[in-house]
């Protein structure tokens, strides 16, 4: 097999399996590679070698006594840290979390995915309290972008970006409430999948926006997505927003093809607010596809207003008591964007959930007639660190603020996402969101692979 440390979950499973890598070989070069090239990208927050070790020994005596070893045997993974791992604190991105106590217990997805034989092996760096577009953290520093270095990773999962990318580890996770998983996966040519709103359990994990929050994989690798996101399904007493649907595997099923669904291309409020080269990713999907319709999502702008509206203040919500007695230890930029949501009038408020449920209906009825729907997932390549402002649409505006253009439209009405990326050039890469309906990731995951077993997509280590 090719070398573990930069290896796909699929192909480390696999060599494990058939006993050609054991988990201790596999982890311990995973730790090797991350002492020796993390630092150039700063995507650990927290290094769980100890445990990693431990429980590589363990599955490696399971499989000795003939035990039978899971999907993702051996397979080295890591978490954004605003997910709960024992025995440290869930920093959230943040000064003021750090000084909690330790979490008791891991969170629900990471007891799931190490019940299907992953192992832990640290916590990634984040934007603070996941409020957050570029991956950049005035704590813990920047999270820099492997394919580039002084580009910006995207965030808020910025460290999960650029851990997969770097070769770290081959599956991340993240949270995704404005585009946090898709951004970074974009910025970082990464394949990533945002689940249905409700579909995993956030259960141990910090939140943000709890009526946008989502938590998925990141990976080099379609099969590796859907392995993974199947091992993290199942209902969850402790989430009590999940939805209780049943278990719907979808890594059998890959390899199905497209040539039975209506795939479109998103018109209107995606098909402006960016730059040529986010609008060229997205045609050369469509022509890999045969994708010639196109539909709009109706008000996708007023969408992203809302959802900003949203954000603001449930995000301000959950702070107001940090904010009051300890305003001096947060990033002045989301210290600030917080104080703004806490003074929004509630009747904003109103209007913007009013408008929610009118903008699920009216997207919900344009897969009446398409099974997909293909949208740019960032309007430009990554921006550089402490790069303040672009051009968009012949528009300056802030990169922080609207790196997510593309992306809030679609998890405000949480639908499923699958994130591409795409190389036009030797440059860096683009995102485009392959978007279906929801509780329907298969069809997105279906898609993605079709694109990935043509070329069209594809997610390289950087070369570091």
């Amino acid at each position: 097999m090719t070398d573990p440390a930069t290896a796909t979950a699929t192909e480390i499973a696999a060599a494990v399996c058939a006993g050609r890598l054991t988990a201790r070989e596999s982890v311990d070069a995973a730790l090797a590679r991350i002492a020796a090239i993390g630092p150039r990208v700063n995507a650990f927050t927290d290094v769980t070698a100890e445990r990693a070790r431990r429980n590589a020994d363990r599955l490696d005596a399971a499989l000795a006594r003939g035990e039978p070893a899971g999907p993702l045997a051996g397979v080295p993974f890591a978490v954004k840290n605003l997910i709960d791992v024992a025995g440290l604190p869930t920093r959230a991105g943040s000064l003021i979390n750090r000084e909690n106590p330790p979490a008791e217990q891991d969170a629900t997805l990471v007891r799931r995915l190490e019940a299907a034989g992953a192992i832990l092996v640290g916590a990634l760096n984040m934007g603070e309290y996941a409020y957050d577009f570029t991956g950049e953290n005035v704590h813990d520093g920047n999270s820099h972008n492997p394919h580039a270095l002084g580009h910006m990773t995207g965030g808020s999962s910025g460290g999960s970006g650029a851990a997969v990318a770097a070769g770290l580890v081959p599956i991340a996770l993240g949270s995704d409430t404005n585009g946090s998983i898709r951004v970074p996966s974009a910025l970082c040519g990464l394949f990533g999948l945002k689940p249905t709103y409700g579909r995993l359990s956030r259960a141990g994990s910090f939140p943000f926006v709890g009526s946008l929050d989502h938590l998925g994989p990141m990976a080099r690798g379609v099969s590796d997505l859907a392995l993974s996101y199947d091992a993290m399904q199942g209902e969850d007493p402790d989430d009590p927003v999940q939805a209780p649907r049943p278990v719907e595997p979808v890594a059998q099923d890959l390899d199905l093809g497209t040539d039975d669904l209506r795939i479109a291309v998103a018109g209107g409020h995606f098909a402006r607010h960016g730059d040529a080269d986010c609008f060229a990713a997205v045609a050369r999907v469509a022509r890999a596809l045969g994708a010639e319709r196109r539909v709009e999502f109706p008000e996708a702008a007023r969408a992203r207003a809302a959802a900003y509206v949203i954000s603001a203040t449930e995000g301000a919500s959950l702070h107001l008591e940090r904010l009051r007695a300890r305003p001096q230890d947060f990033d002045p930029a989301t210290r600030d964007r917080l104080l703004a949501g806490a003074m929004i009038p509630a009747a904003w408020v109103t209007r913007a959930q009013r408008f929610r449920r009118w903008y699920r209906e009216q997207v919900l009825a344009l897969f009446e007639s398409v099974d997909v729907i293909l949208a740019p997932a960032t309007p430009c390549r990554a921006p550089r660190e402490g790069q303040a402002t672009f051009v968009l649409d012949g528009a300056t505006l802030p990169v922080r603020a609207n790196l997510g253009v593309f992306t809030q439209p679609i998890s405000f009405v949480g639908l499923p996402v699958a994130a591409v990326p795409v190389w036009l050039d030797d440059g860096l890469p683009l995102g485009v969101q392959v978007i279906a309906p929801p509780w329907r990731e298969d069809l997105a995951l279906r898609v993605a692979r079709r694109l990935e077993r043509e070329g069209v997509a594809k997610a390289p280590v950087a070369a570091l």
